[in-house]
């Protein structure tokens, strides 16, 4: 493992430094925790990781902020929900684009067409196709929606 691997990890290194010289703890501290996620996923894996590896690091600790934020809510901490769901927010800065819901129809549309008839067979055509770009969360409901649609319409 040397210094630096990945692509995400030299700039999560970068931007930690900036916010040292700016004095910005929070984020000094939110992002010496991702570069040790990183670094962890590294030493578990035995090798440098690949970006879209990196990428599924973030996605997962942007996951988690936002499970928090949530929990906390449902327990009257806004102070802490706030804290998380701001961290999700900066974490979410080093994610690539989200495809656009539409793209994410079509693609759901296609994959029905060609003979998926339930949400388990059109996510496993369409995740691949959108892998470290869309929500897997969000993908389901699309198909969801649209299977439902359908039923609906030979009703």
């Amino acid at each position: 493992m040397s210094a630096g691997g990945s692509a995400m990890l030299d700039r999560l290194q970068a931007d930690q430094a900036t916010a040292r010289r700016s004095r910005d703890k929070d984020r000094v501290l939110l992002l010496g925790m991702m570069i040790s996620e990183l670094k962890n996923r590294e030493i578990e894996l035995r090798r440098e990781l690949a970006d879209d590896e990196a990428i599924d690091v973030v996605r997962k600790a942007v996951k988690r902020r936002n499970e928090a934020a949530v929990m906390y809510d449902k327990a009257a901490r806004a102070d802490l929900a706030a804290k998380e769901g701001a961290e999700a927010v900066a974490l979410q800065g080093y994610l690539p684009a989200q495809v656009d819901p539409e793209a994410l129809r079509a693609s759901v549309r296609a994959a029905m067409a060609e003979g998926a008839a339930n949400v388990g067979s059109v996510m496993a055509k369409v995740m691949p196709q959108f892998k470290g770009r869309a929500d897997g969360a969000t993908i389901n409901a699309i198909a969801r929606e649209e299977l439902a649609r359908e039923e609906l319409a030979r009703g």
